[in-house]
């Protein structure tokens, strides 16, 4: 009987702080079990978990008072991942473990199930890389979860089955292979791969050249159109002509989705760009991240990816007010009362709506039925500062028949995307001395007047077109990014007044007449 120390960690945001148990076995003539270092519930109902484990695999659990200690002491513990960490210390102490070699250079976290099975854990990429700045030897873990923490090189990564194959490994009776990936070679693999194609869509010619711009400009779009239009077919091949993820947005991105517990059993990197599509009924805690205990939400997750909200008028209207400090910021902070937590959330939006209740309004076949006003009523769901963050809005007509049937085989993606790639090189030179800026999108209003310089003949255009089609103000600036982005596409380095009609063009909501 004596004193053991072991070692598992703790996501906060999406780092890690590792956390040293303590556990001490002596004293008193029967079972006694002290938890210490401000656990939560499912920390210290593993006390029953490994009790019960450890007699199924025939370890005696010796009668004696058992103190524990979760140190820093006063950072909250949460979840059931400490329970291999607490069992080993608590075998080791007892001197049933009688490991090897020294049990405090490994990472040891697992959730136990009665029989002794482990089961995966979150945040396991995270706590991974904390282990190897703080030159551990090795992270023992779930199975299921060591692909994803082989990810970090310079660090031995042992994935297990069982409480009694974790032993059997640090008393030296069995081997475990380290689990290794080779993280380059993984996400070259898996970036280009997609199951859907802009070849797949027929028609729709100018849907496809707004979605282009906004790839190349990272613009937030919306697409206003009837049912079955082809909104959502549309949105979700958005990802496929965007620039590919580098290897350090891919490993931002898949800690973020590891701490959520949203990665794949056995997948190791997230290589292609998220597209998240949450129901209308979720809520503004889901969708920015939070809770009790803070989880990543929606934007979070779509981080250097997409987010696509489907049926933008049908979301509460205060969880689409919760976008906008996001969609600004690039970034969400969660605050508690003990507690502030940092996530990441640059992503692209793209939202579709019907352009009135019924669907039809504007509808080149079919009558709106709805009543006078119902249009404006419906567009007004959707509060002008939030629509101000929104570069394209994008009028979507039915395909007709003879488009549907065609031969002809559309354009597909890595045209579209080798086009993409051209234009965004331009804005990377042009924002290469601007620290946290990469995209026209981006741009601060006195950025855009002077990266946005147009000439006397797009000054007199532009200023016809905010009189005679009743444009806001809050669109000059909107217009200017996404004509800026048009030149950029035509590798011209000055913005035409060709460049400007188009983007003009795709200001459909700002117009005073279309919801008349």
């Amino acid at each position: 009987m004596g004193l053991a120390k072991t070692y598992g960690g703790t996501v906060m945001g999406v780092e890690s702080t590792l956390i040293e148990v303590e556990v001490n076995v002596g004293g008193g003539g029967q079972l006694s079990y002290f938890l210490v270092g401000l656990p939560d519930a499912a920390v210290k109902e593993g006390q029953h978990r490994i009790e019960t484990a450890m007699k199924n695999n025939d370890y005696e659990l010796a009668r004696q008072k058992i103190v524990i200690n979760m140190a820093p002491a006063d950072l909250r513990k949460e979840g059931a991942a400490y329970d291999l960490t607490l069992a080993i210390g608590v075998m080791q102490a007892m001197g049933q473990l009688n490991a090897k070699e020294d049990i405090s250079q490994y990472v040891i976290m697992g959730e136990l199930s009665l029989d002794g099975k482990l089961r995966p854990i979150k945040g396991a990429l995270p706590i991974a890389i904390q282990a190897r700045k703080e030159k551990f030897k090795g992270f023992i873990l779930p199975k299921e979860n060591a692909r994803e923490a082989a990810i970090v090189n310079d660090l031995a990564i042992y994935g297990a089955e069982s409480l009694s194959e974790v032993v059997d490994f640090l008393r030296g009776d069995h081997t475990i292979t380290p689990t290794e990936v080779n993280t380059r070679e993984e996400f070259q693999e898996h970036a280009a791969y997609f199951s859907e194609d802009f070849s797949d869509v027929r028609g729709q010619q100018n849907i496809k050249r707004a979605l282009e711009i906004a790839a190349a400009g990272g613009h937030n779009v919306i697409l206003v159109g009837p049912p079955g239009a082809g909104k959502t077919m549309l949105a979700k091949r958005l990802p496929t002509i965007l620039p590919a993820l580098s290897l350090h947005e891919a490993l931002e991105t898949t800690k973020i989705h590891s701490v959520a517990g949203k990665l794949p059993v056995g997948t190791s990197l997230v290589a292609q760009r998220p597209f998240r599509s949450p129901h209308h009924t979720i809520s503004d805690v889901a969708l920015v991240g939070g809770g009790t205990n803070p989880q990543p939400g929606e934007i979070s997750l779509a981080h250097n990816g997409v987010l696509f909200l489907d049926e933008l008028p049908e979301f509460k209207r205060a969880v689409l007010e919760v976008l906008r400090q996001p969609m600004e910021e690039r970034h969400v902070t969660i605050s508690r009362a003990k507690v502030s937590v940092d996530y990441p959330a640059n992503f692209m939006l793209i939202a579709s709506m019907n352009p009135c209740p019924c669907g039809y309004y504007n509808h080149p076949e079919k009558d709106c039925v709805c009543p006078p006003g119902a249009v404006q009523k419906y567009l007004n769901r959707i509060s002008g500062p939030l629509l101000d963050r929104i570069d394209l809005h994008v009028e979507v007509t039915p395909v007709n028949f003879d488009q549907l049937t065609a031969i002809e085989v559309s354009e597909n993606s890595h045209s579209i995307r080798e086009r993409v790639l051209k234009a965004r090189q331009i804005q990377a030179s042009r924002f290469e001395a601007i620290k946290g800026i990469h995209a026209n999108a981006q741009m601060p209003s006195q950025m855009v007047k002077k990266m946005c310089t147009i000439n006397t003949a797009g000054q007199n255009l532009l200023k016809t077109a905010m009189e005679r089609l009743g444009l806001s103000a809050r669109a000059y600036d909107r217009i200017l990014k996404v004509a800026r982005t048009i030149a950029d596409l035509a590798n011209s380095e000055e913005i035409k007044v060709e460049h400007l009609a188009e983007a003009i063009n795709f200001r459909t909501l700002d117009r005073e007449n279309w919801a008349k």
